[in-house]
């Protein structure tokens, strides 16, 4: 008989894609599997998660995975994105749709001027005034607004904790989610801001549990984490894997730069600059710092496309050449001062306006769209570096390969290294290397990250 390979299984439950995976022993993905599904009207029409399709995906796969006659599963977590809770009742049950944390918050219903104002508020919890975003808010409407919590629910539930509830019946919270611009944790006591207890919200959110707590799938009886926001999850192969401070820029549709190694306290002028904190599985605060810049540089690569009659991805066949450090070097002159208030700067990339008849030609246009999509990128790493400067600069997803975005930001900050990273599955890996003394019997590898300087 063959040996069954030991592995742990992954969820990973994003906002568009749901994804589970196996890591073996030496974290090599042995198998993975993708799934998508349509979103659904909540009450209001809104359009939102389907979450019994989704519990009834996980649960499952999940069945069919422990019956491989190639794999054991020894272990169990989950990764999922923050901003959502989950109102249940005793027995688990949702009670209510999965609200998007994309729906309107209404005006005037939370009463930020008990609590200092809204620019205070947001300081003591790290979190910029963002709405639903604020998941702690979330929870706060529902409390006001659309649920008679005294007929039925019993817990507000973060995302990734009421996953690891799917397989595990005990309903806890664990710090990375309670710390992901909810608008709950009071980042100067360390403990839930006041609001919290002043509208009894306190008697539905669970006992807090450590991010690496082992808890028992009811089912099968293996170990089982609690989930992890994927940001924060994300951030654990680098740290284990990089042994000096370092920041991180995750470029995708948004770029968030995180700072693990920046403790200082959230200013105005860096909330207002979508400048927010989250906590680490340790419990440390993690600044980050938000761009638009991916969503940017795919909208104008298409307007690009279409105005010069170049084929899509045209973009990637162009390579840096020193000459174009002349035009970076002026446009870097003019970036404004990060102790002055400068939103407008982050939220509009200047490249928007510019009449692409003024340029003679592709490349010389989609350089300086770089240009400005850099020199935002800048003044946004700035936020987070000038009173935690670091040795390195990791950048990570699909700017990591961009040949101009890479080189431009070894030119603007000659004293640090740049290097692309490469992790595979970094927020699903994550969550595998929290329950490693739970299931796995080898060291962690040191290769978990590629690094590659430019």
């Amino acid at each position: 008989m063959v040996d069954r390979k030991r592995v742990i299984a992954i969820f990973d439950i994003g906002k568009t894609n749901k994804k589970v995976f196996l890591w073996d022993e030496d974290y090599k993905i042995v198998f993975e599997q993708h799934q998508n599904f349509d979103e659904i009207q909540d009450e209001d029409g809104f359009l939102g998660e389907d979450l019994p399709a989704v519990q009834a995906w996980m649960i499952a796969i999940f069945s069919k995975l422990m019956a491989l006659s190639t794999y054991e599963i020894c272990a169990l977590n989950f990764s999922g994105y923050g901003a959502t809770v989950v109102f249940v009742d005793a027995n688990g049950l949702s009670i209510t749709p999965l609200y998007n944390y994309l729906k309107q918050f209404p005006a005037g219903l939370f009463p930020y001027d008990s609590y200092g104002g809204q620019d205070e508020f947001a300081r003591a919890t790290a979190s910029p005034i963002l709405g639903n975003l604020n998941s702690g808010l979330q929870a706060f409407r529902v409390l006001k607004t659309k649920v008679d919590f005294e007929s039925g629910a019993r817990w507000v539930l973060h995302w990734p904790n009421f996953l690891s509830s799917i397989f595990t019946g005990q309903f806890i919270s664990e710090i990375t989610s309670i710390g992901c611009h909810t608008a709950l944790w009071d980042f100067d006591t360390h403990a839930y801001h006041a609001w919290v207890n002043d509208f009894g919200l306190n008697y539905f959110l669970p006992t807090i549990k450590s991010a690496d707590s082992n808890l028992l799938d009811l089912k099968f009886k293996i170990p089982t984490g609690p989930g992890l926001h994927d940001s924060s999850s994300a951030l654990v192969p680098y740290l284990k894997a990089v042994q000096t401070p370092f920041l991180l820029i995750s470029t995708g549709t948004w770029c968030i730069s995180m700072h693990p190694f920046n403790a200082s306290a959230l200013t105005e002028v860096e909330l207002k600059n979508d400048v927010l904190c989250f906590l680490q599985v340790n419990g440390k605060p993690v600044k980050a710092a938000r761009l638009f810049a991916g969503n940017t540089h795919e909208i104008q690569t298409r307007r690009l496309e279409n105005f010069f009659k170049v084929p899509a991805g045209f973009h990637k066949q162009i390579s840096f050449e020193s000459v174009y450090l002349t035009e970076l070097n002026q446009a870097i002159h003019s970036i404004p001062s990060i102790f002055e208030s400068n939103a407008e700067y982050l939220n509009e990339c200047s490249f928007d306006t510019k009449d692409l008849e003024d340029f003679g030609s592709y490349t010389l246009a989609y350089v300086q769209l770089m240009i400005d999509l850099v020199c935002q990128q800048i003044f946004s790493l700035r936020l987070l570096l000038h009173q935690a400067p670091v040795p390195k600069i990791l950048v990570d997803g699909g700017f990591s390969k961009n040949q101009l975005y890479m080189n431009f930001l070894v030119h603007a900050f000659p004293t640090v290294e740049i290097y692309g990273a490469e992790v595979a599955q970094a927020s699903s890996l994550g969550a595998a290397l929290v329950m490693h003394e739970a299931w796995n019997t080898k060291e962690i590898p040191n290769d978990l990250v590629q690094l590659k300087r430019f």
